[in-house]
């Protein structure tokens, strides 16, 4: 994990560049709304992985209030400067730092890949998260257009592109089934597991938009094709 801290140490001073602007913010704002719609959005929000706090920002037009972390000073610091009336601090997904029954919902977005331990991760938000309290991730799913990003970027690296994510951080990518049996093993009832995103940010601009347009379709209809993961669930309460 120290090579991912160290990664987005470097690139947090551009990561708003690719999420937050163009195809890269309607790609996020995408994903956003996937995640929302799983939340509860009244109550206290901890989003695991919160770079720079745009899903936070995102959460609290609808939501009450909300808490990030990240394993990055340098986006902790982004997000501060971002939400300076939210709260964040540096610390690790595996081992989270609060109280059992502290949250109504938590949310990790385009971070679960790069964690070693999930099944350490997933009970421990289940221990924060208040009886009958939400949780939803979003990250990369398993399948033939992704098989290939690992070796992509650990390419990337030895060509020292600097690029955000670019590099060979022994990421994981996961399929429906084993997203369903991680959460329902940590003790989450009403588990869903469903794939969004057709149109990555990674495409470039032309082929992004006219996969936009098909976006709805891929999803409804070929799923397999869409590139993240989507998984929700509820603690019993």
């Amino acid at each position: 994990m120290k090579k991912v801290q160290a990664h987005y140490d470097a690139v947090a001073h551009i990561y708003d560049r690719r999420y937050g602007v163009g195809k890269g913010s309607q790609y996020y704002a995408h994903l956003t709304r996937q995640m929302l719609e799983c939340l509860d959005t009244k109550g206290l929000l901890l989003d695991i992985g919160c770079g720079t706090g745009l899903f936070i920002e995102r959460y609290l037009t609808q939501g009450s209030e909300a808490i990030g972390i990240d394993l990055s000073r340098g986006m902790i610091a982004h997000a501060r400067e971002r939400l300076p009336e939210s709260d964040f601090l540096v610390g690790t997904a595996e081992a989270l730092p609060f109280r059992e029954n502290t949250f109504d919902s938590v949310a990790s977005l385009l971070t679960f890949s790069y964690i070693q331990h999930p099944e350490a991760m997933i009970a421990d938000v289940h221990r924060i998260l208040r009886p009958g309290g939400t949780f939803a991730l979003c990250t990369l799913g398993k399948n033939l257009l992704t098989s290939v990003i690992p070796a992509l970027y650990w390419i990337g690296e030895k060509m020292e592109v600097r690029k955000i994510g670019v590099g060979d951080f022994d990421e994981r990518y996961y399929d429906e089934d084993e997203m369903e049996v991680l959460l329902e093993n940590a003790g989450f009832t009403e588990v869903c597991v469903r794939r969004c995103s057709f149109a990555h940010v990674s495409l470039a601009s032309p082929i992004f938009h006219i996969a936009r347009k098909m976006e709805p379709f891929v999803e409804e209809k070929l799923p397999y094709f869409a590139y993240n993961l989507c998984a929700s669930g509820k603690k019993p309460g």
